[in-house]
């Protein structure tokens, strides 16, 4: 009997981030959305949490030996094709992936700063704040901060009277090494979502989406994962954030709420039965918890 033939691997993305048991966020929104979106993907648990949709609990750092072995393993293994970092744990943990992937030059690799949860919970201290600035920002391709957290990466902590903008926040961002800052505005006091892409020569896009009623657990993980994605599938990054926000529309817009706290966006909305949606260029972006 012959053989089936067998087809050729679907892009591989490798993703560090902490579990989330609610499937909202964290790691397993990653796995969610890169499954959805046509990609394989691989995984590193940088942290263990307690949570629920209404909030995070207790956070505990998986040893930085067992995330870089973990790693260290896959790589050995498999071709990855994007790295996408999230919440990472601890400073070891921010050292110990600076390290693996500064041997894959070549990969691109999508940050998402995960600062706080929705609720306020704090996941980093400043001197995680300074790893991430010192040890991964040089090896970023797409950094993807909601504006809080572009300020809070951006400030200068010395100046007590620091009150940069938007844009002057991306200028400091992008001086540290990065090549693209995709700054997302749900928490700006604005009628719609402005989601502005900056490169070294300035702003590259800008997507405006009608505010969504309510809360979503995991928007940002959600986000970054699919621009990650659409970077293993080959898009040019200008065309990969475009995508990858209109995904996270849908995905969002298409959300529920089985808990009592946040809604979850539905990262397989194309799976189920429901009316098309015409976006004409427009939609809407939720931030994260």
């Amino acid at each position: 009997m012959s053989q089936p033939v067998r087809e050729a691997s679907p892009p591989i993305v490798l993703t560090f981030a902490a579990s989330d048991p609610t499937c909202g966020a964290g790691i397993q929104a990653d796995l969610l959305t890169l499954a959805s979106m046509g990609c394989h993907p691989l995984c590193v648990v940088t942290a263990l949490t307690v949570q629920d949709t209404a909030g995070v609990e207790g956070v505990l750092p998986v040893d930085a030996d067992w995330v870089a072995d973990q790693a260290r393993a896959l790589l050995e293994d498999m071709p990855v094709a994007v790295f996408k970092l999230g919440m990472l744990g601890s400073v070891e943990n921010i050292a110990a992936i600076a390290e693996i992937v500064s041997d894959y030059p070549d990969i691109p690799l999508v940050l998402d700063p995960v600062l706080a949860s929705g609720r306020g919970d704090q996941f980093v201290d400043e001197e995680m704040v300074d790893a991430i600035l010192r040890l991964l920002m040089p090896q970023t391709t797409v950094l993807t901060p909601n504006s809080l957290e572009a300020m809070r990466l951006a400030l200068d902590e010395s100046n007590e009277n620091d009150h940069p903008s938007l844009a002057e926040c991306a200028r400091r961002l992008l001086e540290t090494g990065c090549e693209y800052v995709l700054i997302t505005g749900t928490h700006e006091n604005t009628p719609q979502v402005e989601n502005i892409l900056y490169g070294h020569r300035g702003v590259i896009r800008t997507d405006k989406w009608p505010r969504l009623p309510g809360s979503y657990h995991g928007s940002g993980c959600t986000l970054a994962s699919a621009i990650a994605a659409n970077l293993a599938n080959g898009f040019e990054v200008a065309d990969a954030v475009r995508d990858a926000q209109e995904y996270t529309w849908q995905a969002l817009s298409s959300g529920f709420r089985p808990g009592m706290g946040q809604y979850i966006p539905d990262r397989f909305f194309w799976a189920r039965e429901s009316d098309d949606v015409d976006l004409n260029g427009e939609g809407q972006f939720d931030e994260r918890a």
